[in-house]
């Protein structure tokens, strides 16, 4: 089913424009693996939502990988939501499901879930902002980072506790198995935290901002 959904990503995700034709040659090292080592923070059975899925990392991944989750993908643009369920089928993928949607259009209408992931979506304030919403209290949010991350968690800790995370932690998944190893920065949705409206109202407008830039 993986070699499958490589395939999938190397012909028709980037005949879409989903997958830079450059990416191809490591799709499984640079992206699949990558993705598949965040499944070590994630306890059986549990719900995911993935925000900005695009092509479906990390969440068509976890889902091959752990067919024990419950994985909702979350993605705006109609040509990417296409290709998901396209893929959902084709895999026959049964635990599953594509919305189209913003983060903080869908946080209404989705069960809060225990993991939030993202990969490549957003600076971590803003992810916060969109993505604890949708996390139950307790639940978390496992963003995939690059080599600033540590840079990134320091920086935008204020922004994170006053939309109602716990300080984010830093995670490095796959070691000794994927070279080099997943970063992840790990936010958990604070219990009895009460989200900082003003910070949460800038969140909205970036969001905004960034659907109109789009």
């Amino acid at each position: 089913m993986a070699e499958r959904y490589a395939e999938l990503l190397v012909t028709d995700g980037v005949i879409r424009g989903l997958i830079g034709p450059r990416e191809a040659p490591r799709i499984w090292a640079r992206h699949l693996l990558n993705c598949a080592a965040t499944a070590e923070l994630i306890r059986s059975g549990a719900s995911i939502v993935d925000v900005g899925s695009g092509a479906g990392l990390p969440g068509i991944v976890l889902a091959v990988a752990r067919p024990d989750l419950t994985v909702t993908l979350v993605e705006p643009l109609a040509r990417r939501t296409a290709f998901l369920g396209e893929a959902v089928d084709a895999l026959g993928l049964d635990n599953v499901t594509v919305v189209r949607g913003r983060a903080e259009e869908v946080a209404g209408s989705l069960a809060p879930v225990d993991v939030v992931t993202a990969r490549a979506v957003a600076p971590l304030d803003r992810l916060a902002g969109w993505c604890l919403p949708l996390a139950a209290v307790g639940g978390r949010l496992l963003a995939l980072k690059g080599e600033s991350a540590a840079a990134e968690a320091e920086a935008h800790a204020g922004a994170v506790l006053r939309l109602g995370g716990e300080v984010p932690v830093l995670r490095r998944c796959g070691v000794g198995l994927v070279e080099p190893p997943t970063t992840v920065i790990e936010v958990v949705r604070a219990r009895g935290a009460v989200p900082d409206r003003t910070a949460a109202r800038a969140v909205r407008r970036a969001g905004r901002g960034r659907t109109r830039r789009g």
